[in-house]
């Protein structure tokens, strides 16, 4: 008995050694190589989901509008420049809403970590997917640097049915190229994020114009380009 349970711990171990390797390996590879498509885009394709093919076309960051980089920052991470994956601050509010009210009103996700789920998981929630996903978080955060996050996230960000990425998002919702994107359309882009499939930016119902507002507040606070950890 105890050999069969020494046996299954070894084997245990074994794969955790090469699964951290080649997640290892993949990671250093998109350090310089785009991903040619994502788990989601897979998983979309299955569901039928899509309205019509994938549209997707990787920009470098150079070439997608900074008022999306800010609008991004400002709506989903705005610690992002300075925090190294996760953030504790926001982590500890969710803990202490959980404790008083029993419930949570938003999480405490970061850029990095969508980034890590986006690129490497499925969507769907457990304990092993978060765990994953945290394993990933390290290692983007260790390789990449904040600019090839940012510039990986906007890439491979769902704006829509079958809408994937910067580009794509401006040229179905606003005719113009991610990188002509002007302040109000990138608010409005960053905050459909969270429901890409239900708002549309370029027809903004109530919410979703009262939080592009917000969000255009917050951009001017957001100076990703001269900050040193978001030239990394």
């Amino acid at each position: 008995m105890l050999r069969i349970a020494g046996a299954i711990l070894l084997a245990a171990a074994v794969a955790a050694l090469v699964f951290g390797l080649s997640a290892a390996v993949s990671v250093i590879v998109h350090r310089a190589v785009p991903p040619t498509h994502t788990p989601l885009m897979v998983l979309r394709a299955v569901q039928r989901r899509d309205a019509y093919p994938a549209r997707w076309r990787w920009r470098p960051l150079d070439r997608i509008s900074p008022h999306l980089v800010r609008a991004a920052i400002a709506a989903e991470d705005s610690r992002f420049c300075s925090h190294r994956g996760f953030d504790w601050q926001a982590i500890r509010e969710v803990l202490k809403t959980l404790e008083e009210t029993g419930g949570i009103r938003r999480g405490a996700s970061t850029i990095s970590m969508q980034t890590a789920k986006n690129v490497y998981l499925t969507p769907h929630r457990s304990f092993v997917r978060k765990g994953l996903e945290a394993g990933f978080t390290v290692l983007i955060e260790a390789f990449w640097g904040k600019r090839r996050i940012l510039e990986t996230y906007l890439n491979v960000a769902e704006w829509g049915p079958g809408i994937y990425g910067a580009e794509a998002a401006a040229r179905a919702w606003f005719r113009r190229s991610a990188g002509r994107l002007t302040p109000p359309q990138a608010a409005l882009l960053a905050s459909t994020l969270p429901g890409p499939l239900r708002w549309r930016p370029d027809r903004p119902n109530r919410r979703i114009a009262r939080k592009a507002r917000i969000v255009r507040e917050r951009m001017r606070l957001v100076k990703p380009g001269k900050d040193r950890a978001c030239r990394a």
